[in-house]
């Protein structure tokens, strides 16, 4: 993880994980709708998986 990544993750974190895929977008976006913190936790989660 990248400095930016964290930074954009804990600001905005649907643009953090855009490269990640539609789907994790999606995630991210709507656990972002539900309440700003599920969505920077879900976000460092996507980013922090070292499969991707």
């Amino acid at each position: 993880m990248s400095f930016f990544r964290v930074l954009f993750a804990i600001i905005f974190p649907p643009l953090s994980v855009i490269d990640k895929g539609c789907g994790s977008f999606l995630i991210i976006f709507l656990l972002t709708l539900c309440g700003w913190i599920p969505g920077v936790i879900g976000a460092l989660v996507i980013l922090n998986n070292p499969k991707n």
